[in-house]
């Protein structure tokens, strides 16, 4: 039976993505914009019914819910060729379309104002689904909608994921009782998160606060997030794709081709990793270091189609290990030996087991990877179907979902630009208008704390008493 994820998008870069993924998706299962099954749509070997369910009239819709503050973005997605693809009644627009203003606080703010609202509309699709397995939150970490709005609707899933209202029943023999309800129990949210770009100078004066703010929310809510780091999306397609100056459109479809390629395993099912349990549980040993790295192979632009090389499964295994095709910034640090918890390689198209065997054993006689000292030293594969509706240059294809202690790095790079303004109370104005920071600011200073506590579990994992950090630092 499948299990069907909800995805959530938030806000204007959540939107753009999530946007740029149902259209991968459509293309993959042979879905027209309309949510009409193509003639030539092969049945029966992928699982639809995940990430899509059927109208009345047996029409394909997404288990999405859009939500947004201010209506440019949706309105472009409801004047597209998909605009019929929705549910309308899963949009959800603020009335007054003003945005959070790129400010956290009034983004979470208008999050709470308007939580009865759009937990009506999660709620209902929750309640359409036969066995729901999780959440997918598409949103930035940097602006107002994304951050804000997006870290009171993590917490608010946290809450209904693991506390209880108390149901009245009335038994004939006991009378009234008052049980326990859970409205999601035991499901997983997982998020795929936009950093900023740190290497410019943003128009958000106030992005590292969103930054930590938000960061806190992920650190304490979220099961798994896979970021998605836009100083390493630009100079991916700067170095690789060949586009100096990339647009918005074109980075988001890189990240939805990362989206896509990482849910494979779930559309197109085989032995292990067919659910989204099963593909997080072995990448994420201990609940804290849940942030994952992505890497693809081979990425070609419409232009670079012309010059297709042979792919092995050797080649691509060994390219998803190389810094240039991760797709997070990672400085080297000399301070610390940074080091993989946890690999996984989905790897699509015409494999052979023996090739993947071989191709590992290559790998570890040549030491391409570094692992922590305390646990299994293994990268872990998952072959895939390539999707039959969509025609590739390229026999092998691959995605690696990746545990690194060096993502730490790019916290800590937050944390110093975060420190540069909190030092000099700079652009605090906006904030002292929402009812969270009216009295004090002390919640900045607390998120800053967490996020630092985040990094140095990081680099506590790279040592080999790492499994007893724990005790130390609360001793």
């Amino acid at each position: 039976m499948p299990r069907e994820i909800i995805t959530v998008q938030m806000g204007q870069c959540g939107n753009q993505i999530g946007m740029e993924f149902w259209k991968q998706l459509c293309a993959e299962h042979g879905i027209s914009p309309e949510g009409i099954l193509e003639e030539n749509a092969v049945e029966g070997i992928d699982r639809k019914d995940v990430f899509f369910y059927q109208a009345d009239d047996e029409h394909y819709i997404p288990r999405a819910v859009l939500l947004d503050l201010e209506p440019r973005v949706i309105h472009s997605i409801l004047n597209s060729p998909f605009a019929k693809l929705y549910n309308h009644e899963n949009i959800y627009m603020s009335e007054h379309g003003g945005g959070a203003g790129n400010n956290w606080g009034s983004g979470y703010s208008q999050g709470e104002t308007l939580s009865e609202e759009v937990f009506d509309i999660m709620d209902r699709e929750a309640d359409n689904s036969d066995s729901l397995e999780g959440f997918i939150l598409c949103h930035s970490i940097a602006g107002g909608t994304g951050s804000g709005m997006g870290s009171f609707v993590l917490e608010k899933l946290t809450e209904r994921l693991v506390t209880t209202t108390l149901l009245r029943v009335t038994d004939v023999v006991m009378g009234d009782l008052l049980l326990p309800f859970f409205r999601y129990p035991k499901k997983l949210i997982q998020t795929y998160s936009v950093f900023p770009n740190l290497n410019e100078s943003s128009d958000v004066v106030v992005q590292p606060y969103n930054s930590i703010l938000t960061l806190k929310r992920l650190t304490l809510h979220a099961d798994c997030v896979v970021v998605l780091d836009n100083t390493a999306l630009n100079r991916i397609a700067a170095e690789r794709l060949g586009i100096p100056n990339p647009t918005f459109s074109q980075i988001n479809q890189l990240v939805s081709t990362i989206i896509a390629a990482s849910t494979t395993t779930l559309r197109y099912p085989g032995y292990m990793n067919n659910d989204m349990i099963g593909l997080i549980a072995s990448l994420i040993p201990t609940p804290r270091l849940h942030f994952l790295m992505t890497g693809y192979t081979p990425l070609t632009s419409d232009a670079q189609v012309s010059s297709v090389r042979k792919t092995t499964v050797l080649d691509v295994m060994r390219r998803l290990l190389q810094p240039k095709n991760v797709m997070v910034s990672t400085p080297r640090d000399k301070h610390h030996n940074h080091c993989y918890i946890s690999i996984l390689n989905i790897i699509q198209g015409e494999v052979d087991p023996t090739q993947v065997h071989k191709s590992l054993q290559r790998i570890r006689e040549r030491k391409l990877t570094q692992f922590i000292p305390w646990g299994p030293a293994s990268i872990q594969v998952a072959l895939s179907r390539r999707p039959p509706h969509i025609q590739s240059a390229h026999r092998v294809s691959g995605l690696m979902l990746a545990n690194h202690t060096g993502i730490s790095s790019l916290f800590e790079s937050t944390c110093n630009q975060f420190d540069k303004l909190r030092k000099r109370e700079a652009f605090l104005d906006q904030f002292k208008k929402e009812k969270m920071f009216k009295d004090d600011l002390s919640e900045l200073d607390e998120s800053r704390a967490v996020v630092q506590q985040l990094v140095d579990e990081y680099v506590a994992s790279t040592k080999p008493d790492y499994m007893s950090w724990g005790e130390k630092s609360t001793s």
